[in-house]
């Protein structure tokens, strides 16, 4: 199957201006911009046609031209990275069987995250959709909490069924569980990564749906899916020892780092 991985990215985000060009130092010493490191990540994942950064900022598109990155110019109109995307695909003239939205906050993603998700998607043709969860340990959702408690808005959670369906995903620590768990210990709170997989179809009526209550109250995009009864695929992936982190807020990029240099990334 045809896979072209576009990592939308925009100047303008409300939380964050300027977010992509924010630099984050490596284990080496080496500052590279967030749009970079997550632009590495995708050309490391086996199995793609393309990658592109979708953009409608000049600034981002001359940083992302100089490190070497294919850019796709998007209309500022977007209003979120998976109508950026469905642009970009439709710029490129279509033709891709699988969409894949790597979102410009996730530099920590491992090539196999999406690999697998690429599988599982490939592999389900009732689904519309995929996006992968990572089972956290105590450590991670421990991060969450803290997040919480002191009003930032951190990483996202998602539940699922038993056909591994997705439920509803939210910024809020869900399931509620009132245990302690420690550091090194599996919990039943899966940590939402910021990637997902779509299909053609899919992915070019989405800017045509109106955002629902729901994604409106947790500024979460992947909700209109489930607004509008459609399915999108839980795939559990598993961390093989990395960390992983998304950039949210000024406050996460020293944590990020510092999982970097724990890690030994350059």
């Amino acid at each position: 199957m045809s896979v072209l991985v576009a990592i939308p990215a925009r100047y303008a985000s409300t939380r964050y201006p300027g977010k992509p060009l924010v630099p984050l130092r490596g284990a080496d010493g080496v500052s590279r911009t967030l749009v970079q490191r997550s632009w590495e990540a995708a050309m490391a994942v086996q199995g793609v046609d393309r990658v592109v950064v979708a953009t409608d900022d000049d600034r981002i598109r001359a940083e992302a031209e100089g490190f070497g990155a294919e850019v796709v110019m998007t209309s500022s109109e977007c209003r979120n990275g998976t109508e950026r995307c469905a642009e970009a695909h439709e710029v490129l003239g279509g033709g891709f069987d699988i969409v894949v939205n790597l979102q410009g906050d996730a530099p920590l993603t491992p090539h196999w995250f999406v690999e697998d998700l690429v599988a599982g998607l490939s592999a389900d043709p009732a689904s519309e959709a995929a996006t992968p969860v990572l089972r956290c340990d105590g450590r991670a959702l421990n991060g969450f909490l803290d997040d919480r408690r002191a009003g930032r808005v951190g990483g996202t959670t998602a539940v699922f069924g038993h056909d591994r369906q997705a439920l509803y995903f939210s910024k809020e620590v869900i399931p509620y569980t009132t245990r302690r768990y420690e550091d090194d210990e599996p919990t039943p709170v899966f940590h939402h990564v910021g990637v997902y997989a779509y299909r053609p179809a899919a992915l070019a009526a989405y800017p045509g749906w109106e955002p629902g209550t729901l994604e409106t109250l947790e500024g979460l995009e992947q909700l209109r899916f489930l607004e509008r009864g459609r399915r999108i695929l839980c795939v559990e992936v598993a961390a093989r020892g990395r960390q992983f982190w998304e950039l949210n807020n000024p406050e996460d990029v020293p944590r990020i780092e510092a999982m970097m240099a724990e890690m030994g990334m350059a």
